[in-house]
């Protein structure tokens, strides 16, 4: 029986054009996505924007627009019109590609209008402490969406659906309300982000939220969720509110959803916590695997190799781990930013594409590179990021056809490391080999005795052969990877 080892591709970054195209240039994409390898897209957030045709997604205002209403300056998103965002789902499903949409819940922006609040400073180190008087104070906090003159939903968002909001780099919190608590401990307490914080403790809240999400799954047939800033949300909620979407789309469809929560902490510890306490109602990605790529590729011959999986997610609970090199937030000019310098972008895609746990997630700007100017710190700078989509389509290729059978580790030298799979009945062996110093080898069993291999990526221009045993001294240059293939006897 064939066996599929599933990859998705992340569609977007943060510079992404705000064309209005981008829906209908994803579903052009979908055939070569398919056919490279891929098997599910994560594609932005498709509701309306504070910003407008220029908001990235997370800037949320209303969830119901999917660029069908003239909201926030227009009628369209960054991306496109509704129309043209079903018509992509549709269109990469006809490829045989999953759909993951991307869904902001935390936060509300760019209200329609003031409300007089009761309020107090919430001190932005201790989320717990406060400082100065309650007073009263006029903040943009009510939501009426004239636009969409009540279609899809009559609700229309208040103070009192808030516990917090932030207006001119301060946060002020709401008279009788309290931060929710199975937050992560950031600043003490990190239920606030940004914007209008939504409570989740209101009924009308919840309730608002669970009709969207059957909404959202009823009008578009998307396949999983990825679900932004989950650290800010009570723990438990999405297990409950995963339970209930699943069980929506299993009774109409039949299907199963995906779900991959952005808990965005390089401490591992508290990725493990959140998914006990959410009892492994999602996956997560695995930021301690990017920070551990990040420290690699700055420091070079100095990174021990053999320490690069410790500390991980996909080490500790592989099940519930995507991995990732880069993303949105880490790309240059963002509030996250820990570009993985090119050089070692290689060894890191073929780190989480060429072994067999985890989901990896690719990066769309390390796949088709990108060029943007942007500013930081009242800094303007022109970025250029490389496309590394040739080795990365190798690595694909590969994954499909050659992560089977026994797996031997070779995570135990400072500069160079290794792994084999030794194959099955249905799948040939490999050996992926790789080093941050000089040109190195290692010896490597694939379990297969006298067999040639060659180096698929072209770095070393000879044959392998294993020794009677199924052992091969398998070679690479400095700071590459070499993939080394079965071949043919």
């Amino acid at each position: 029986m064939t066996q599929l080892r599933g990859t998705m591709l992340q569609s977007f970054n943060w510079y992404t054009s705000d064309q209005g195209t981008f829906w209908n240039d994803l579903a052009e994409k979908g055939k070569q996505l398919s056919e490279a390898g891929f098997t599910a897209l994560w594609l932005p957030p498709a509701s309306k924007g504070m910003s407008g045709t220029t908001d990235v997604g997370y800037g949320a205002y209303d969830l119901f627009d999917f660029g069908e209403f003239n909201q926030m300056g227009a009628t369209r998103t960054k991306y496109g019109t509704r129309q043209e965002y079903e018509d992509c789902i549709h269109a990469l499903h006809v490829h045989k590609l999953h759909v993951y949409g991307d869904v902001v819940l935390n936060h509300k922006m760019g209200a329609d209008s003031k409300e007089n609040v009761t309020v107090i400073q919430v001190d932005p180190f201790n989320r717990n402490n406060t400082y100065g008087d309650w007073h009263n104070r006029d903040l943009w906090t009510c939501f009426t969406f004239p636009g969409r003159a009540k279609k899809y939903s009559s609700m229309e968002w208040h103070w009192w659906h808030f516990d917090a909001a932030k207006e001119d780099g301060t946060i002020y919190k709401m008279k009788d309300k309290t931060f929710e608590t199975h937050v992560d401990s950031e600043n003490k307490n990190y239920d606030f982000l940004m914007g209008c914080d939504i409570d989740f403790s209101v009924d009308q809240v919840r309730g608002e939220v669970y009709y969207w999400g059957k909404w959202y799954l009823d009008n578009f047939p998307i396949d999983g969720f990825r679900i932004d800033a989950v650290k800010h949300i009570r723990s438990y909620f999405f297990k409950f509110w995963l339970d209930e979407m699943r069980a929506h789309v299993a009774s109409s469809s039949g299907k199963s959803l995906f779900a991959v929560g952005e808990y965005w902490s390089y401490d591992l510890s508290r990725l493990l916590r959140y998914i006990s306490d959410s009892e492994g109602s999602m996956s997560l990605f695995d930021a301690p695997l990017h920070y551990n790529f990040y420290q690699a590729s700055k420091m070079g011959a100095a990174y021990d190799m053999g320490s690069i999986l410790n500390g991980t997610l996909v080490k500790e609970n592989p099940i519930l781990a995507v991995t990732i090199v880069e993303n949105h937030d880490t790309q240059p000019l963002q509030s996250l930013e820990s570009l993985v310098e090119a050089w070692f972008k290689p060894l890191a895609y073929a780190i989480i594409l060429l072994r067999d746990e985890g989901y990896p997630c690719v990066f769309e700007a390390d796949y088709f590179g990108t060029h943007y100017i942007g500013k930081k710190n009242d800094h303007e700078y022109e970025i250029w990021m490389d496309s590394h989509r040739w080795i990365i389509d190798l690595f694909l290729k590969y994954r499909q056809s050659h992560t089977f059978g026994t797996r031997n580790d070779y995570l135990d030298h400072h500069h160079t490391i290794g792994w084999t799979f030794e194959g099955d009945a249905e799948h040939d062996s490999m050996a992926v080999l790789m080093t941050n110093y000089v040109n190195d080898f290692k010896w490597m069993k694939t379990g297969r005795p006298n067999t040639s291999y060659t180096d698929q990526t072209g770095h070393v221009p000879y044959s392998v052969t294993t020794n009677s045993d199924g052992w091969g001294r398998f070679e690479t240059l400095g700071g590459k990877v070499s993939v080394w293939i079965e071949q043919a006897s």
